[in-house]
């Protein structure tokens, strides 16, 4: 592995926002290399055991959501995911605001976490929902949205703990986008160890002809050939259930 990716973990003020903001605007989507160091992935699969951080365990299998399984952390969270969760949120809130902007949208996401998770609380959404997944071979999940209730954030992000083709082979990061009238596009990724992509959770705004119009998007994970794929997943609206 590169020297680079051995250093402590960035500033997430300093990761570059000007490119994530303008990756997600035109794509939807943005890969941000070597936010967490080696030894933080490593850090964050073990806590996959200590079963008193979690709220809930799902096995995939049991709802057809893919194979594989993963576990909600109740609150309150492991330090670094708290972190993470309050530092970068308030760098998406310009551009959720921008996207309910376009697209006629009457709501406006505030400044902070903690007043999101205010008006999650008053609409019964009090349930932690970062989580951990774990996938070996044959995993899979298949394309859905994590909403969990009628409040919900439009961006989302994930953190990928293994390095693929070494510590797993296959495991794709898949995106689907369906604008109005077209068949759906697939965007295949293959991120790194430590690095986090920024994705939207539910839709995102296209310029046309005559204004923005709505592009659905779902997200999954193709199937693990060999090994196991960990990932932590930072959805910054809480759960219904």
């Amino acid at each position: 592995m590169e020297e680079k990716r051995q250093r402590m973990t960035n500033d997430i003020n300093e990761l570059g926002w000007v490119k994530i903001t303008e990756d997600l605007h035109t794509k939807g989507y943005s890969n941000v290399p070597n936010v967490l160091t080696i030894k933080e992935c490593e850090n964050l699969v073990q806590l996959y055991e200590v079963e008193y951080l979690f709220r809930k365990k799902v096995v995939m299998e049991r709802h057809r959501f893919g194979k594989g399984e993963y576990k909600y952390f109740d609150y309150p969270l492991p330090r670094i995911v708290q972190k993470l969760r309050e530092s970068i949120y308030p760098n998406l809130v310009p551009i959720a605001n921008q996207w309910m902007k376009a697209l006629k949208i009457d709501f406006v996401y505030p400044n902070s976490l903690q007043e999101l998770l205010v008006q999650c609380q008053a609409n019964e959404q009090k349930k932690a929902t970062s989580l951990l997944l774990k996938y070996g071979p044959g995993g899979y999940n298949t394309l859905h949205r994590d909403i969990y209730g009628t409040i919900y954030f439009p961006l989302q992000t994930v953190f990928f703990l293994n390095e693929p083709d070494e510590e797993f082979t296959g495991g794709e990061f898949v995106l689907t986008q369906q604008t109005p009238r077209t068949q759906s596009k697939a965007i295949v990724l293959k991120p790194r160890k430590g690095d986090m992509l920024v994705f939207t959770t539910n839709f995102r705004p296209i310029q046309g002809i005559r204004g923005y119009y709505r592009a659905n998007m779902r997200h999954g994970v193709s199937e693990i050939k060999t090994g196991q794929r960990n990932t932590l997943g930072i959805i910054y609206h809480d759960a219904i259930s």
